[in-house]
């Protein structure tokens, strides 16, 4: 399902009342409401802010998140992560280091031009000009890539971030949050058939008084003689990942044209195994 036709469903659905389909006196429309439809880890799925959409409520809204948790309505989980990469500490950039010889700026401007000829020639003679524009922005994200490889060395770490999860036994909720001046209600209701929320609160009050509720992961330092049995003991405390019963490797709605396009492009193997042969001769003469 399509989240277009997802959110005008909501819409329509959030302005008709009982089963007859009467109309209701107050919908989501109305603009002394703001509703969202999150999921049960607090993402917002349906919001009336095309920019909040996939974003973590307690990063639009941290007064909401912050009375959720302390209602019991969603519960935080600490979560770890054993192939993340951080930056060493006392790590320091020099711009004057390459320049500490002749000899290493002529490497480096050599390397330089070495690697903008091996780019023309693959934009060239491999992709061919129809593909010209598709050739420049890979050679745009090559440089990209190569600037943030010289400038960020990172290592790897083990790092904790937070999860939130919805308690299933709390269906419905409600509240007032006191946000100096003013009272900002709130209702929460569990979407029936579905692990989504329905969130309807005011939108007049300014509750930027609450520090936002956010995601960031920081690094885990732990002492090397208990880091193996650390790590074994955290590993046995995570959730277990199961595969889905079935497959589903096709939808009426999907489009089997639309995928692959690779078929247009021919490539000469003999010139890329040549290009690629002297790229890799000038990188060890240059080192």
């Amino acid at each position: 399902m399509r989240l277009e036709f997802l959110q005008r469903m909501f819409w329509a659905a959030t302005q008709q009342c009982g089963a007859v389909g009467e109309p209701c006196p107050r919908s989501c429309q109305d603009s002394d409401l703001d509703c969202f439809v999150i999921d049960n880890n607090g993402f917002i799925l349906i919001s009336e802010r095309s920019q909040e959409i996939g974003r973590f409520l307690g990063e639009v809204d941290g007064a909401l998140m912050t009375q959720l948790l302390s209602t019991g309505v969603f519960s935080q989980v600490t979560m770890y992560d054993y192939q993340a990469m951080c930056k060493p500490p006392n790590q320091h950039h020099s711009a004057a280091r390459p320049l500490a010889s002749p000899i290493s700026a002529l490497l480096t401007a050599i390397r330089w031009l070495a690697n903008e000829l091996l780019l023309f020639l693959l934009e060239w003679s491999t992709w061919g000009s129809q593909h010209a524009d598709t050739g420049a922005e890979a050679k745009a994200v090559f440089h990209h890539s190569h600037k943030h490889k010289k400038q960020d060395t990172l290592q790897p770490c083990d790092t904790e971030y937070p999860v939130f999860v919805h308690q299933r036994a709390i269906q419905e909720a409600n509240g007032i949050l006191e946000c100096g001046a003013c009272q900002k209600i709130f209702v929460i209701q569990q979407i029936p058939n579905s692990n989504l929320l329905l969130l309807v609160t005011d939108p007049t009050c300014d509750c930027s008084i609450f520090p936002l509720v956010l995601q960031e992961a920081t690094e885990v330092k732990l002492n090397p003689a208990h880091n193996a049995s650390v790590k074994c003991d955290r590993m046995r405390s995570q959730k277990l990942r199961r595969r889905p019963d079935s497959c589903h490797a096709f939808h009426p709605e999907e489009n089997a044209q639309d995928c692959g396009g690779t078929s247009d492009t021919s490539a000469s193997l003999p010139l890329l195994l040549l290009l690629l042969g002297t790229w890799a001769l000038l990188t060890q003469l240059l080192r």
